[in-house]
């Protein structure tokens, strides 16, 4: 049986098992924009294998973590550029 257990993402709590992703759980939080870009634009996960870095977020306080290689683990703090910026899209825009 899966363990369940609750993360947070930009202080909102969320509940995952052992097999989510942080990317994943950012998503499920209903998170788009992961980053923004220098020119401003924002990204989110596109390769979920760790080549692309748009995924990168804070993790337990420890900046440009590739959240689609980590797993989620109970407790663990995810603080992505939404959190400080508060106007991140819903959704991402098609380029």
């Amino acid at each position: 049986m899966r363990e369940q257990f609750e993360v947070r993402v930009n202080r909102e709590a969320i509940t995952v098992d052992d097999t989510t992703t942080v990317a994943a759980a950012i998503l499920r939080a209903g998170v788009a924009g992961f980053r923004q870009s220098p020119d401003g634009h924002w990204r989110g996960p596109l390769c979920g294998m760790g080549i692309c870095a748009e995924c990168r977020a804070t993790i337990d306080g420890v900046p440009g973590q590739y959240t689609c290689q980590r797993w989620c683990r109970p407790g663990m703090q995810i603080v992505t550029g939404a959190a400080s910026d508060g106007e991140a899209p819903d959704e991402l825009e098609e380029r």
